[in-house]
Order: structure tokens, then C-alpha cells, then sequence
């Protein structure tokens, strides 16, 4: 899980413990659901500008899981 800290709250990305967890590599993920390599690998590292909601949607079909199993916004307050 990486945990990236913002000024009001931090978000986590969850997808590597996912992948882990069902013994999947990126590259097999990526060719699953038709998406690059390096797509999966920056939602792994939350090294991104914008969520991809197609990706996520993808994901999350494939996964059987929620939204938030895979990222999640937690704010401090």
C-alpha cells in the first residue's frame, strides 16, 4: 500500500496489495484489461496527475471489488 500525503488528508493506493493477494503480475493485469504497463504500474505507486475512471472501472470489474479497495481518499479532519 502507498500512502501519498496531501495538505487536508492523504489518498492509498491499494492496487499492488490486490495483485499480491490474487498472485497477478502488472503484466498480466495490463493485458487482461487492455491497458499499458505503465498504467497499472503508476496506479501501484500513486505517481499520477489524474485517476483514470475507465482504468479503475476495469479494475474493479475484474477484481470483484470496490472503488476504495483499490484507492482511497482519507481526510485528517
Amino acid at each position: 500500500m502507498v500512502k501519498i500525503a496531501l495538505e487536508n488528508g492523504y489518498y492509498l493506493f491499494k492496487l499492488e496489495d490486490i495483485l499480491k493477494q490474487n498472485n497477478i503480475s502488472i503484466n498480466q493485469i495490463a493485458r487482461d484489461i487492455e491497458t499499458d504497463f505503465r498504467v497499472i504500474k503508476r496506479l501501484m505507486t500513486g505517481d499520477l496527475i489524474e485517476l483514470d475512471m475507465i482504468i479503475l472501472a476495469k479494475l474493479c470489474n475484474y477484481f470483484q471489488c470496490k472503488l476504495t479497495d483499490i484507492v482511497e481518499y482519507v481526510n485528517k479532519s
